[in-house]
């Protein structure tokens, strides 16, 4: 029988499908916060050579999104599309992530060689359980005020996870490893990787798979492709995830060398990354309020333009004001903590949007493409600071340059402001408002009450 898709989630659910972010962000803000410095300061690569490893493993990465979801959208078990996932996927999670900050004693070219093959071979685990992970929650409910509650607590459970990382991992690395800075990242992944594995299995037995498509033929994978690139909503959200993941990957990889270089207090890295976690979370929490306020468009165009604004600002702070460094910091963290429940609610509105157009829903292609887009944008902005970095005589572990410092700032500040600025203009194409929305679900919700009384005779 097919379950009621408006069910009200309860706190249990939303906190069980929170700690599957929990577990991914012991993965993705470890790569997001230390994974450029630790191959530069740790691992011994060129900065240049890091930027452009991490352009073209996510690259290659990010094609195998779409893959994985038309996987997971053509999956049937007894658990459902999507859960089993979570289990299948924590083996090949934790080797992975062992395997990634594991410094081979070898030449540099196979230095390089291994850094290409591991982190490829991360990113692809890390696809293999979080696109079925992003798509469950569009199954979950199909009430648009319950997903953005839903997407709350997953934030609020990512910055958490993230908190944990960006405060722990420096002490954790040093207590473990002792003088061996390499064998302290060894181990830091595997307790981060047992950890996760606990709560990915709590996120799939406290979940359910509600919402079904009212078309249940088979298409094929073409099909849902052209459904995408003929879906308006999401072909705006993926442009602006590619920007802002832009945005908030070049400032929070840049953040670790802006404290050790330009503020020269390396040991506030810790602190510095927990109160921008810390922001975020407090911005996740209170999604649910703000939408009440405004509906998501606006809401998001409001954030993107305080972020403008505070990043701009930052480039014009003296560094010995740690103050004020902070302080923008937080405000920063604090706008941009809405956007993550903000869009990947929106996701799910396109996927209802699609099912209302075409009769056909692929949810687990709509969220995986998203996945694409912010991997691509993460890319990009690896490759941007790394070829920034190189091209302005960035030296690991040494006294920096002018032109090197001033690299660092521009990275933390006029940089990602632009590309801010550039979401607030892409933002202004999104068609689905408050009242569009309202009328898209009035209509699915009668055509699956009829789907609800077929499956109860």
């Amino acid at each position: 029988m097919v379950q009621d898709a408006n069910s009200k989630l309860s706190i249990k659910e939303c906190t069980g499908y929170a700690c599957g972010d929990v577990a991914s962000n012991f993965y993705w803000r470890v790569f997001d916060v230390f994974l450029f410095i630790f191959y530069t300061d740790v691992f011994g690569l060129p900065a240049a050579a890091v930027g452009t490893m991490m352009l073209v493993t996510r690259i290659i990465d990010a094609f195998s999104d779409p893959l994985m979801g038309a996987l997971s959208d053509r999956t049937q078990t007894r658990y459902g599309k999507f859960r089993p996932y979570l289990l299948w996927g924590i083996i090949p999670m934790i080797a992975a992530g062992v395997l990634t900050f594991t410094v081979p004693d070898t030449s540099d070219t196979g230095k390089l060689l291994w850094a290409y093959g591991t982190y490829i071979f991360m990113m692809l685990a890390y696809t293999f359980i979080n696109v079925p992970y992003g798509a469950l929650l569009g199954v979950i409910t199909s009430d648009s005020q319950e997903r953005t509650k839903l997407t709350s607590f997953r934030f609020i459970g990512a910055f958490t996870g993230g908190s944990v990382v960006a405060y722990f991992t420096p002490e954790l690395v040093s207590v473990l490893g002792g003088d061996d800075e390499k064998l302290g990242w060894q181990l830091t992944m595997l307790i981060y990787g047992l950890l996760s594995a606990i709560l990915f299995i709590i996120s799939f037995a406290t979940t359910k798979e509600r919402v079904q498509s009212i078309n249940a033929q088979p298409v094929s994978i073409k099909q849902d492709i052209q459904d995408l690139l003929h879906n308006k909503p999401w072909l705006v959200l993926f442009s602006l995830a590619l920007i802002i993941m832009m945005t908030i990957t070049l400032r929070g990889s840049s953040g670790t060398f802006y404290l050790k270089y330009f503020v020269g207090r390396e040991e506030l890295i810790g602190q510095f990354t927990l109160l921008y976690m810390i922001a975020l979370a407090i911005g996740a929490a209170i999604t649910p309020l703000l939408t009440r306020i405004l509906d998501k468009r606006q809401l998001l165009l409001v954030l993107m333009t305080l972020v403008v604004i505070f990043s701009t600002l930052f480039y014009f702070v003296p560094r010995e004001n740690l103050l004020l460094i902070f302080g923008l910091q937080f405000l920063i963290g604090l706008c941009l903590g809405p956007k993550s429940p903000l869009v990947f609610s929106m996701y799910a509105d396109t996927a209802d949007f699609s099912e209302w157009k075409y009769g056909r829903r692929a949810t687990a292609m709509i969220f995986s493409a998203a996945a694409f887009s912010q991997k691509l944008g993460g890319a990009l902005a690896g490759g941007v600071m790394g070829w920034i970095l190189g091209s302005l005589g960035y030296q690991a572990n040494q006294q920096q340059s002018a032109g090197s410092e001033l690299g660092i700032v521009l990275l933390m500040s006029l940089l990602p402001a632009a590309f801010a600025l550039l979401s607030v203009l892409v933002i202004y194409f999104y068609p689905l408002n408050a009242n569009t929305l309202q009328s898209i679900q009035q209509d699915l919700t009668l055509k699956r009450k009829e789907l609800l009384n077929h499956g109860s005779r």
